[in-house]
């Protein structure tokens, strides 16, 4: 019997302006702690249950609910660390990829594999399903060429390949109509693409050192942005869009793909940036580092509002709910948890 499947009725709009104006200043203290026997590569929420899923080393994929801390059950397909997972928007497709060079897409209701998709020649690093859930875009430290592919998820052929980057592909990320996607890389840069076209629109180079992870801001966050670093509005009259980068340098940048310049820096973890995220209101940005700790930044005033100090190792991954004022963190230390934003 799978209780987290039935949909609770939630108060959605009492919950989300509870969210809008629940500042993650107090994320002190955690609600719920996983253990799991490997290091955490990822975590996500699900985007409708009370449901949280991680993606680890040792090839397998957990699904917990995050209210009770039960665990919930694994899916095994992967032959090699699981690198990234990614929902649709409805949560009932999965897609994961993995050190053993593929893509699974998996029935989140029935929890099978029901695709696996071949075609990378190396280490899938990350995986996204489209806003319109008809494709999955992948990226990969293929061999030759660094590339990201597109793929069907009807059929699971391989439609498009973006090339450009000269070394691994850590992370791409679509943005929120799906008219473009963003990739991160060893090469040190940004890259964003036109979906349509395949042309790469900006290329955004001021990190020193490989860039992690990427983030698309929303767009409830536009005004607050162009407000905070007096970035000029396009002819159209529309702000953005923007992109925040989180890099090896231990620096966190915001960007303005419009016209390919960095809009600030925030500068205060003590190693590598693993993962970087916007606040559901736009109002704030979140973190997470090797150096251990999850922070909280005040990016209108450029300086962390603060830091917490989540896990006993590197902080691999992070993930804001989209309706709930929790943030679920990922850990070398083998443990996922999940905090909550007063």
């Amino acid at each position: 019997k799978i209780g987290f499947l039935k949909k609770k009725k939630k108060k959605k709009k009492n919950l989300e302006l509870e969210l809008r104006s629940s500042v993650p200043l107090v994320l002190s203290s955690w609600i719920q702690t996983a253990t799991i026997p490997s290091a955490v590569t990822r975590v996500i929420f699900h985007p409708v249950f009370s449901v949280m899923v991680s993606a680890s080393e040792d090839a397998t994929i957990k699904v917990w609910d995050y209210e009770t801390g039960d665990f919930e059950r694994t899916l095994k397909g992967h032959t090699d660390s699981v690198q990234d997972i990614s929902f649709d928007h409805s949560g009932k497709l999965l897609a994961s990829c993995s050190a053993d060079m593929t893509i699974k897409l998996w029935d989140f209701q029935g929890f099978e594999c029901i695709r696996t998709m071949h075609g990378h020649d190396h280490n899938v690093s990350s995986v996204a399903i489209m806003p319109n859930g008809d494709h999955i875009v992948s990226a990969s430290r293929d061999k030759t060429i660094k590339t990201i592919k597109m793929w069907e998820v009807q059929t699971g052929y391989c439609m498009k390949t973006f090339t450009g980057h000269r070394e691994w592909v850590r992370m791409v990320r679509p943005n929120q109509d799906g008219t473009l996607i963003a990739s991160c890389s060893n090469d040190q840069t940004v890259r964003v693409w036109v979906v349509a076209t395949k042309e790469c629109k900006a290329e955004l180079r001021e990190h020193e050192h490989v860039v992690e992870c990427i983030s698309w801001a929303p767009e409830s966050s536009y005004s607050s942005i162009s407000e905070a670093t007096g970035s000029e509005t396009k002819k159209s009259g529309k702000p953005g869009p923007f992109l925040l980068s989180g890099s090896r340098d231990k620096t966190i940048k915001m960007w303005d793909v419009s016209t390919g310049m960095c809009l600030m820096t925030l500068v205060g973890h003590d190693n590598w940036v693993r993962g970087v995220l916007f606040h559901s209101g736009g109002e704030f940005i979140l973190s997470c580092a090797d150096d251990k700790t999850l922070r909280v930044w005040d990016y209108k005033n450029k300086r962390c509002m603060k830091t917490l100090k989540a896990h006993e190792h590197f902080v691999t991954s992070l993930d804001f709910h989209k309706t709930a004022p929790y943030v679920v963190t990922g850990s070398v230390d083998q443990t996922v948890k999940v905090w909550e934003c007063h």
